[in-house]
């Protein structure tokens, strides 16, 4: 398979290169020179410095948003067992499971929810945390 995306893509960078040439050629504008193989086969350059890339999945340990509405799953509000019911903190761990924190700091793993549920209600990550302390001090909790 790797062997046909390389033909695939060679095939595709000399139909762009005769493309140009014809646009070239109509507007009277020379074509600049074509990179060598050796600079084409190069790894191209990291476009940001380490201190501004955001850390990738495997990098952070999960993610955690507030849940401030009362949570419903599968059609019923969803409580804790010491009563609470809203200002939940929702987790999305490196294993693709959900937890839920209470107010009062009770876990649970919540099986019915998963990844594409957090993905779906969760905003933009802002920030990221070196300790989970850290994260809930961020959310208020």
């Amino acid at each position: 398979m790797f062997r046909r995306r390389s033909r695939i893509d060679r095939e595709f960078r000399e139909v762009q290169r005769a493309g140009q040439a014809m646009l070239a050629a109509a507007s009277g504008r020379s074509l600049p020179e074509a990179p060598t193989q050796a600079a084409a086969s190069a790894e191209p350059a990291d476009f940001l410095p380490p201190d501004f890339r955001a850390p990738s999945r495997q990098d952070v340990s999960g993610f955690m948003m507030r849940w401030d509405p009362p949570l419903v799953i599968d059609g019923e509000v969803h409580a804790c067992h010491c009563g609470a019911y809203r200002n939940w903190i929702v987790f999305n761990m490196r294993d693709d499971s959900v937890w839920l924190r209470c107010p009062a700091g009770h876990e649970t793993h919540e099986p019915c929810l998963d990844t594409g549920w957090y993905n779906r209600h969760s905003g933009p990550v802002d920030r990221f945390h070196p300790t989970l302390e850290d994260g809930l001090r961020h959310l208020d909790h």
